[in-house]
């Protein structure tokens, strides 16, 4: 039985607020770090090889490897090129977090900046070689956090590395040694960055100054003062041909700066408030400016083109927790921050693909999707809100929940059940038509046809017939291994499928509550997510589980002892699974497709080849 990812839909940058995110470009290549994992854009890729969360990543500049480091001190170098992303090194640098690293022109040198914790300043930085993690250098003169660093790419070497402490160190090499400290800004220097001639390198900083260096001597050429930045600078990037730089700032603006003129050639202004203030930036390609604005947003300007970014990106900058199918090619996702996105599969360009979710949103973590046979999609967030999205928008109305809620279901009258931490409650055209208050704590809810199922901490589902206004209970299936943590109805209601804590999963017939011999038991963590394959005829024939273990597994209900492992489907944890359209018939083998997400914010689309008879 085979399996192959068709589709990559990355996270987002991590921002902090008040922090300079780092993010690189090797051409029209972008790669940056969130959580664990790094993405690459243009490849539609992601490298998972780090144990902590990662901090920076940064391209040589031959693009063929990737450097990229953790909050643990440790740096990774990686094949960029190769499928399997072969690690080429690994090397402890630092006792703290890594803030920032550059290459060397010969893409040999790597230095590394950051937050020291055991042996003092000498601990802020460090410069080794790729290839072995040898020492190349003596790199000192900082007091306090060093927050950037770039080397000049051209023989001489040069490197200059900016700090909290007010200063840039200009160092000679190699190997690198202390040359002078810069004192030219009067609060923390957030970035720095030498252009690709090697003639200047810029500083940016939080007393909103730009200033312009000599390559060589690291003497001060100018202040940039044309149309100042009105907020704290938190980076720098140059255009291939040295000639300008961007800046991006607090202020929500993004800058282009002509360097032989001193002047600020454009100016883009990126909404207001928090979420878009412009944390980070880089030059991709020949003219595309890629900002960062604090929501995860990646802005692209062209200067060709006008006073708005020519492209937003957008997607998740935290987990997907929820997520729901609302055609054959589009689906929902929400994240642990409240945000929901809309994907289109269809969609061939990466900005329209993904888009957020317009209206109201969820405050908090987003609990539960769910998709009504009319389209609608209705969630649930830990705001104690259950909400409806009507296209690609949400509407208006919005119904407290009675508890904080942890799972939600549609019946085929639409009505929407919530299953809360001490309550069960339905919901049709945005009124609350019945409660329940069951002894046990809810934990999960799946419908279909009439049938509703509740799975609860005390190890059982409890099912129940809905008549339209009442919901009655029938059976309670036998106690499970573990804590109910997945769900599932078929859509005739016949089926239940049920997973645990424990990581087993047990199939049953819903009108007997007679269990089906399985043996579903592969995964080794908690059952996160389960979803019965929509069959146009009863009855459904497969089932699609997702797990802490960061597998899924599709499951055959007409032999029952087949599966199909999509093994890594989800890096830090399965959160959601779903059939993405119907099934297809290629050389006389039947194949779905699935998606998958979770802890890392990224969505993959999987072609499986269906097992089965």
């Amino acid at each position: 039985m085979s399996s192959k990812r068709i589709a990559l839909y990355p996270c987002s940058p991590n921002t902090v607020r008040g922090t300079s995110t780092k993010i690189s470009a090797s051409k029209d290549k972008v790669v940056y770090a969130n959580g664990k994992t790094v993405i690459n854009t243009a490849l539609s890729t992601t490298f998972s090889g780090h144990a902590y969360n990662t901090t920076v990543a940064r391209f040589s500049p031959s693009g063929f490897y990737c450097a990229s480091a953790d909050i643990t001190g440790t740096v990774k170098i990686w094949d960029t090129i190769g499928e399997d992303q072969s690690v080429k090194g690994e090397y402890k640098v630092l006792s703290g977090k890594v803030n920032d690293l550059a290459w060397d022109g010969e893409s040999k040198r790597i230095v590394a900046v950051g937050d020291g914790r055991e042996n003092g300043f000498e601990d802020l930085v460090t410069a080794f070689l790729a290839d072995s993690g040898a020492s190349t250098g003596q790199i000192s003169g900082h007091s306090k956090v060093i927050n950037a660093v770039s080397i000049r790419f051209q023989r001489p070497f040069r490197a200059a590395t900016a700090s909290d402490d007010n200063s840039i160190v200009f160092h000679q090499g190699v190997p690198f040694k202390y040359d002078k400290t810069i004192r030219t800004h009067t609060k923390f220097v957030q970035d720095v960055q030498f252009g690709p001639s090697g003639n200047h390198f810029a500083s940016v900083g939080s007393d909103s100054k730009i200033f312009l260096y000599d390559g060589k001597t690291g003497d001060t050429v100018a202040e940039l003062t044309d149309n100042p930045h009105k907020g704290t600078v938190m980076s720098c990037s140059w255009s291939p041909d040295s000639k300008s730089f961007f800046t991006t700032s607090l202020d929500c603006t993004v800058r282009l700066w002509d360097i032989e003129a001193r002047k600020s050639l454009q100016t883009w202004t990126v909404g207001s408030g928090v979420p878009n203030q412009q944390v980070g930036g880089v030059w991709s390609g020949t003219n595309d400016l890629v900002s960062l604005s604090m929501s995860g947003d990646l802005n692209i300007f062209d200067p060709r083109t006008g006073d708005k970014p020519a492209r937003i990106l957008q997607a998740p900058q935290k987990a997907i927790t929820a997520a729901s199918s609302a055609s054959s090619s589009t689906f929902f996702a929400g994240s642990a921050d409240g945000r929901v996105l809309s994907y289109n599969t269809d969609s061939t360009s990466p900005s329209d693909a993904v888009q957020l979710v317009g209206g109201t949103l969820h405050t908090s973590l987003v609990s539960g999707m769910a998709t009504a046979s009319s389209g609608k999609v209705f969630t649930t967030g830990y705001d104690d809100q259950i909400r409806e999205i009507e296209g690609s928008t949400y509407t208006p109305a919005s119904i407290p929940s009675l508890s904080q809620p942890k799972s939600v279901a549609v019946t085929s009258d639409e009505t929407v059940f919530v299953a809360g931490i001490t309550s069960v409650e339905a919901i049709r055209h945005n009124q609350r038509v019945f409660e329940l208050k069951p002894p046990y704590a809810p934990n999960v809810v799946g419908a279909g046809g009439t049938v509703v199922a509740v799975g609860g901490e005390d190890k059982r589902v409890h099912v129940h017939t809905w008549n339209g206004n009442t919901l009655t209970e029938t059976r309670v299936l036998p106690e499970s291994e573990g804590t109910i943590t997945a769900l599932a109805v078929s859509s005739d209601g016949a089926l239940i499928v049920q997973g645990n804590s424990a990581g087993k999963i047990a199939l049953y017939h819903s009108q007997t509550g007679e269990p089906i011999p399985t043996r579903w038991d592969w995964h080794t963590a908690r059952i996160s997510s389960l979803a019965f394959l929509p069959a146009l005829s009863s009855p459904p024939t497969h089932v699609v589980s997702g797990s802490l273990d960061t597998n899924l597994y599709v499951w055959s209900l007409e032999s029952i002892s087949k599966r199909v492992l999509v093994k890594g489907a989800g890096p830090g944890g399965v959160n959601c699974v779903i059939w993405l359209g119907d099934v297809h018939a290629t050389d006389g083998k039947k194949t779905g497709r699935i998606l998958s997400a979770g802890a890392d914010g990224c969505a993959r689309v999987w072609e499986v080849e269906l097992p089965g008879k």
